[in-house]
Formats: structure tokens, C-alpha cells, sequence
């Protein structure tokens, strides 16, 4: 396909695919254990410990049970729901398979998760013209070697092979061509859009935008005024523009959680019941990735979108759960709170005991003004 010079070839002349493994944790557990098949399973906390959910299988997922869901709350979903210790150390394994599975086809992968990479293949090592024909051979050597499956998303840029790869699970592939791509988010649900939150969605509705279409006509000034930072990155997703390069052995300064409540929260009970919920979040992710972290920082937004970050520098990296709430709650308990309700409240922990620097390898814009998917 031939495209003109200018800027509109710019924005279309990568080939990424995002690759995001079937309800990962569950399914290994599913597959490990032929008991646990086809029925409804989550990996995570138990119930009777204020435990969270950190992954449910599909059978779950028909119960309305999803990830960070406190345990509690998807039990009374389902009295006969299966509850498994995570078992990183084995998704790690996995991964790492999977991972060398991607390197077959292209340097560039950027590991978002244990179960989640985006690819930039508009070069590859195997120099196969079509990104869907790469992202076909990839979703077979899972399959084949791990015994698990994974859908995959093509497109022009990272948001819109996100967006692709969340349209036909499980074991799906969409593509999403350069010449569709505008009408693609046009006609996309607002809440359905990547990095739009049930909270954010639910304010964008107060205003009047439902659809893509919707957001596309509001200005950068309106969306900034309404939504902070996070507008510009809106009005660039709804012209369905990305220009975030696929990073490579990207290698992470902060891991962290955060919750916005659907409803503000004015109970101090309920905002520390809420605190140790991510918290056990935080620890499942910093085990994820095998790190510990020196510094604590806790964030919090009130009602009136005001926002306040509070930290503590650790002498030793922490990870454990119970440090890692005690540190926020007395960082919480500081926190002048009279007559304000919050409604979001976050935890991260940064300076990593894993940290080092990293080089971001980004491909040329061109190549020979050619993109085939």
C-alpha cells in the first residue's frame, strides 16, 4: 500500500502487535490442574483474609468477577468459586518462554506485564511482510509450546493494537488497518477505550461524550480543563494517533496500584479497608517482578480533584504486605481530612532495588514509504 509523505504517513508507516495471554494465572492453574477445568477459578487472597483477586478465569469472569476485586466480594458472586495461591514463580517461567517465543520475531518487545507485550515488527528478523502473518505464527508456537492461548492485536500504533487485541477473546486476532483506523475509534464506546477508567468514562458521559466520535470534537483546551494531563493523550487517541515507541528491555521505575471509586469515599474506615486492598495489589505486583522498593509514596485525590502525593524513603527496600500498609496508613493518618471525601486513593514504591538504566530503541519512521499488514 502506497502512502503519501508528509505527517499521515508518519502516523502509519509502524506495524505493532500486541500480544495479551487468555486469563494467564488462571489458565496455568486450569491447565496444571485438570480438576480446575472449566469451572470457575481465581487466582488470589482468600476470602476469610480480606484477600484480592489477581486473576479469574473465564468461567469466573461470567459472575461479574475481575482482577483487584476484593476475594470477599467475588465469593458472594459465586459460593462455589475455586481459590488459588498465586504461583509467580511458575507464570515467570512462562513467561520467559513466551517472551523468547516474541525475540524469534523482533528485538522490540516491550513487556507491559508476566501476560502482556507489544511488538514493533515493521522490521523483523524473519523479514515476513505481514505483521497479522507474524502475530498468527506466534499465537501457534504458544499454543504448541505452552499448552495456553493468547490473542493478538495488529495496528499502525500501540493504543489501537491494544484496542485490537481486546476485541475477540480468548484466542482471538484483529486487525486493525491504517485505512480503518479512524472509523474504528469513531464508532468505539468511551469506557471501552484503554486508559479511560469506569470513573473517568462516567464523568466523560456528564459531558456528553459516549463514542470516539463524541471525543474527537471536543478541543485539547476542554479536554486539558476537564481531565489534567490525561486530556492531550485523549485527544490524540480519539484522531486514533500513538506515537509511543515500542521500548525495549524497558525496565521499570515504580510499581504501583491505584483505585478510583465510583462513589467518593467520606468513611475513614472504608478509605483504610480500601488502602490495604491496594496494598495487597502492590505486593502481588512487586512480586510479579521479583523487586522491592525503597520508597513509599502515597497518592490521594480528593472530591474537588485536588491531589496530594505524601512519601517515605525506606534505610532497606520493603515488600512485604503488612510493611507496605503500615507505612501507608501512617502516611494517610497525616493527612489533614475534615470534612473532604476522596476519590481515589494510590500506593507505589520506587527506587527499586532492580533499577538500572535502560536504552529506548526506536525504528525508523520510513520504511520505503510501504506498510502491508
Amino acid at each position: 500500500m502506497e502512502l503519501p509523505l508528509g505527517q499521515e504517513s508518519v502516523a502509519t508507516t509502524r506495524k505493532i502487535i500486541h500480544v495479551d495471554m487468555d486469563a494467564f494465572y488462571a489458565s496455568v492453574e486450569q491447565r496444571d490442574n485438570p480438576s480446575y477445568r472449566g469451572k470457575p477459578l481465581v487466582v488470589g487472597g482468600s476470602p476469610n483474609q480480606r484477600g484480592v483477586v489477581a486473576a479469574a478465569s473465564y468461567e469466573a469472569r461470567k459472575f461479574g468477577i475481575h482482577s483487584a476485586m476484593p476475594s470477599i466480594t467475588a465469593f458472594a458472586k459465586c459460593p462455589g468459586l475455586i481459590f488459588v495461591r498465586p504461583r509467580f514463580d511458575v507464570y515467570r517461567d512462562i513467561s520467559t518462554s513466551i517472551h523468547a517465543i516474541f525475540k524469534r520475531y523482533s528485538d522490540l518487545v516491550e513487556g507491559v506485564a508476566l501476560d502482556e507485550a507489544y511488538l514493533d515488527v515493521t522490521e523483523n528478523r524473519q523479514n515476513i511482510p505481514y505483521a497479522s502473518t507474524i502475530a498468527r505464527h506466534i499465537k501457534t508456537a504458544i499454543v504448541q509450546e505452552t499448552q495456553l492461548t493468547a490473542t493478538a492485536g495488529v495496528s499502525i500504533n500501540k493504543f489501537l493494537a491494544k484496542m485490537a487485541s481486546g476485541q475477540n477473546k480468548p484466542n482471538g486476532l484483529t486487525v486493525i488497518l491504517p485505512e480503518d483506523a479512524i472509523a474504528f475509534v469513531e464508532q468505539l464506546a468511551i469506557e471501552k477505550f484503554h486508559g479511560i477508567g469506569e470513573v473517568t468514562a462516567a464523568k466523560m458521559h456528564s459531558l456528553g461524550i459516549h463514542t470516539g466520535a463524541d471525543l474527537k470534537e471536543r478541543s485539547p483546551l476542554e479536554l486539558t480543563h476537564h481531565f489534567g494531563k490525561a486530556g492531550n493523550y485523549y485527544y490524540k487517541i480519539a484522531r486514533a494517533e500513538d506515537d509511543r515507541p515500542v521500548e525495549a528491555n524497558r525496565v521499570r521505575k515504580s510499581i504501583g496500584a491505584e483505585t478510583s471509586f465510583a462513589q467518593d469515599l467520606s468513611d475513614i474506615s472504608q478509605m483504610l479497608q480500601q488502602l490495604e486492598q491496594i496494598a495487597q495489589i502492590v505486593e502481588q505486583r512487586l512480586e510479579q517482578h521479583e523487586t522491592r522498593g525503597r520508597t513509599l509514596t502515597l497518592k490521594v485525590k480528593f472530591s474537588d480533584y485536588h491531589q496530594i502525593t505524601r512519601s517515605k524513603t525506606m534505610l532497606a527496600p520493603i515488600s512485604e504486605l503488612s510493611t507496605i500498609f503500615e507505612i501507608a496508613k501512617a502516611l494517610f493518618e497525616s493527612i489533614d481530612l475534615e470534612n473532604r471525601s476522596i476519590r481515589l486513593l494510590g500506593i507505589s514504591l520506587s527506587n527499586l532495588d532492580n533499577a538500572k538504566q535502560t536504552q529506548v530503541i526506536q525504528l525508523p519512521l520510513f520504511q520505503n514509504g510501504n506498510i502491508i499488514f
